[in-house]
């Protein structure tokens, strides 16, 4: 009897995880593929040999181009985020603390309003180089930032985090003994390190290496407002789209989910060849104090100049945003402040519309988020079924997928009724962006939640079961509020992803459904610099908000939020 009521249950909790998975996911991605297909009212392979052969390579080379940018944008990301996570968390010196938590700085920068802040510190108008023209009398300034350096620089200093979070996570849990077993068999500092170390650390490595070149891939607002004339395939696709190529589009996507789907599986492969997990039980690590007065103030020197640089970006933005329109035109420097894009942007209807519409369509896919990831993270841990690893497949595919893909994924499958769209064309329309929002994040709440469900035992379950308790009240009563640190870790970043989220909106949005950040770009294209960085203001505000909140009344901290 309660064998046949759980697999009445499973079943009855499957069903909608799959429909969703099948209908926003699945269906999305076959269309496009099935669009690639179309060649001059044929199906055939025309548009990838066009893609591989025309004459002008401009689809390779965007093609390399973004695979050359992500590799270095890895390799450069653990170039600082690897030694940062090894100095704070192996040596203890003055102001440590206060530096190790002003490492992650950057995760409060939306992707568009860094980049925006980058160019109005080190672009050829920017803050920085202008400053360094003047104080040394210089005819032109001394560098400016774009192209392949200024992606790379971007995406170093939004990037590395990801890198310094999870070895930071990883060298904490390494056991001191292995290391100081290593060392009374006459290691050295090298070798332990290579022997012992390094095989340890090699999971968080490519768990970050993996998050890194998927991000890089999907990067859009780098390329956008840096790259110049420079080609990625991010953005071929939207050219392709506004210039009605949609085949060419379509093509483009495919190719682009290849390459990222089979980093992905590469990397996963690499890191399963070994069993990294250590056969001790032994204390945390432990940090060495810096007793060399000279090497200690070094560092506290080399502290202080990195957190200044890790604000500047996030100080720029806050003073732009107190530059009125009209104020800063052919001035070097801008000459005048006040709260006016503030007022404005409370009081003018017309400029308060993209914030409203951003957080309600943030609120909409969130909420959306949060009662399909906690169902389907249920049913993936705590219930057996046929074809579950299927179902995992899915759910994870929008973390592979890039953002523009996705959006694409959504113009080819809602541009005319289905009964998917409930016999409606979404694409135009107010839903098409909460349910883009939707699918992109759908893994992270399903992530967030899977850890902690994995760490559930199943007796609590069972013995509220037990005493005559219906599953419903039982999850409500006593499943969801032990799981709920991990389920608002995954919602809460899904929601500030969604306020901040660009390269889907740039190919969805409509004039009346409009979100904060194409607000933002419209703004930088009419030359009202300071309202842009209202906007950016706002969100960076919100950001900090959501995880101060997080923090205080949940005990969740931004290094496990973000």
């Amino acid at each position: 009897m309660i064998k046949n009521r759980d697999t009445r249950l499973t079943v009855w909790l499957l069903i909608p995880v799959v429909l969703v998975l099948i209908a926003y996911v699945l269906y999305p991605s076959l269309r496009t593929f099935i669009e690639s297909l179309q060649k001059d009212g044929t199906i055939s392979l025309g548009n990838y040999q066009d893609f591989f052969v025309q004459e002008s390579k401009t689809n390779l080379e965007a093609l390399w181009n973004s695979v050359y940018i992500s590799f270095l944008s890895v390799l450069v990301s653990a170039l600082i985020g690897i030694p940062l996570a090894f100095i704070f968390n192996r040596y203890d010196f003055p102001g440590r603390s206060f530096f190790s938590s002003a490492a992650i700085l950057p995760i409060v920068l939306p992707s568009l309003v860094g980049v925006m802040a980058f160019m109005f510190l080190y672009g050829e108008s920017g803050l920085i180089p202008n400053a360094i023209k003047d104080l040394f009398g210089l005819d032109k300034v001394p560098f400016k930032i774009g192209g392949v350096p200024g992606i790379l620089i971007v995406h170093a200093y939004t990037m590395y985090v990801y890198f310094y979070m999870t070895v930071s996570a990883a060298i904490n849990k390494i056991d001191p003994s292995l290391e100081e077993a290593a060392y009374n068999l006459g290691a050295n500092k090298l070798k332990v390190f290579w022997k012992v170390t390094f095989p340890l650390l090699t999971p968080a490595i490519v768990a970050a290496s993996l998050l890194v070149f998927m991000i890089s891939m999907a990067s859009f607002s780098a390329p956008f407002l840096l790259a110049g004339g420079y080609r990625v395939l991010s953005l071929q696709i939207y050219f392709s789209k506004i210039n009605g190529d949609m085949e060419i589009a379509a093509t483009q996507s495919v190719i682009l989910s290849i390459v990222s789907i089979s980093f992905l599986l590469f990397m996963r492969w690499y890191q399963n060849r070994k069993d990294y997990r250590m056969a001790s039980k032994g204390i945390g690590a432990h940090r060495s104090e810096v007793k060399n007065p000279v090497m200690k103030w070094a560092m506290v020197l080399t502290g202080i100049i990195g957190v200044i640089i890790l604000l500047l970006p996030h100080f720029t933005i806050l003073l732009l945003s107190l530059v009125p329109d009209g104020t800063w035109t052919f001035q070097t420097y801008p000459t005048v402040f006040n709260m006016e894009n503030y007022r404005l942007l409370f009081e003018d209807p017309n400029i308060f519309k993209p914030l409203r519409n951003s957080l309600l369509m943030a609120f909409i896919a969130t909420l959306a988020n949060l009662v399909f990831g906690v169902i389907a993270s249920y049913v993936l841990v705590k219930r057996k079924f046929v074809g579950k690893s299927f179902v995992d497949i899915l759910v994870m595919i929008p973390w592979a997928l890039p953002a523009t893909v996705i959006g694409m994924n959504l113009i080819f499958a809602f541009n005319e009724p289905s009964i998917f769209s409930f016999g409606q064309i979404l694409v135009g329309t107010f839903w098409i962006l909460p349910l883009a929002y939707f699918i992109r994040h759908i893994p992270l709440v399903v992530r967030s939640t899977n850890a902690v469900l994995e760490q559930l035992d199943d007796s609590i379950e069972e013995a509220a079961r037990n005493l005559g308790a219906k599953w419903f009240y039982t999850f409500r009563r006593v499943i969801f509020p032990i799981i709920m640190p991990g389920v608002l870790s995954g919602t809460l970043l899904a929601f500030i992803e969604s306020v901040g989220e660009f390269p889907t909106s740039v190919l969805l949005y409509t004039i009346s459904n409009r979100p904060i950040s194409i607000e933002i770009m419209n703004q930088l294209r009419m030359f009202n610099m300071g309202q842009a960085a209202a906007y950016g203001m706002i969100q960076i505000t919100l950001i900090v908000i959501v995880l101060f909140i997080s923090n205080k009344f949940f005990g969740i901290k931004a290094e496990k939020a973000l």
